[in-house]
């Protein structure tokens, strides 16, 4: 059984009657380990727009909408890695990346969220589908990302374009840094083609 596989088996046995309360006094007591992805540095554009973007703050399903990450063993199963967690819920954190490798890539006036900056020309609205890491009935490790995108104008709320982002990473490691690693190998990919489907795309 790998360390992931022990994991989940292990929350699962902090879910039974008499367990949960110790569970949440040992979770509260320690300390886990924090990580952060970081967004892409592209190149400077030839050009820079007027066009400023409000990047709005992704939708996403509970088990998702967390600082946890995420693990599951199927369908109908959600767990979480016992002793890491990212340093801000998954939807902020993947909003974040977003704004900051929009903002990298100078194709704007401005780029940023909600409640910050002037009155957008363009929203970008983002579904987070997957964000997790799947163990197969083999106990292989794949870290699986899957995020559906929608720029709106926003005079007029018009849809100028919709388009799925997804991509996967087997993981050879049961260690949780390899696995960090694999979740900002996917994103650093999507991060590519969500920058320049973007620019394409808010004019």
């Amino acid at each position: 059984m790998t360390l992931l596989s022990r994991s989940v088996f292990f929350l699962g046995l902090m879910t039974l009657p008499g367990c949960a309360a110790l569970a949440t006094l040992n979770q509260a007591a320690t300390p886990l380990a924090t990580y952060e992805l970081q967004p892409i540095v592209s190149g400077s554009a030839a050009s820079r727009s007027r066009i400023t973007l409000l990047v709005v703050e992704p939708a996403a399903p509970a088990a998702i909408a967390t600082d946890r990450i995420l693990v599951k063993q199927g369908p109908q199963s959600v767990s979480y890695l016992p002793d890491a967690r990212w340093a801000d819920e998954a939807q902020l954190m993947i909003q974040s990346v977003i704004i900051q490798s929009l903002s990298a890539g100078r194709r704007f006036g401005f780029v940023g969220a909600q409640g910050a900056g002037p009155v957008p020309d363009m929203v970008l609205l983002t579904r987070i589908d997957r964000f997790g890491v799947d163990i197969g009935a083999d106990d292989t490790i794949t870290v699986r990302l899957s995020f559906d995108l929608t720029v709106l104008r926003d005079r007029d709320q018009r849809v100028l374009g919709t388009r799925s982002f997804s991509g996967d990473a087997s993981i050879n490691s049961d260690q949780v840094h390899p696995v960090v690693t694999g979740f900002q190998m996917v994103m650093d990919d999507l991060l590519g083609e969500i920058v320049s489907w973007t620019t394409a795309t808010a004019r």
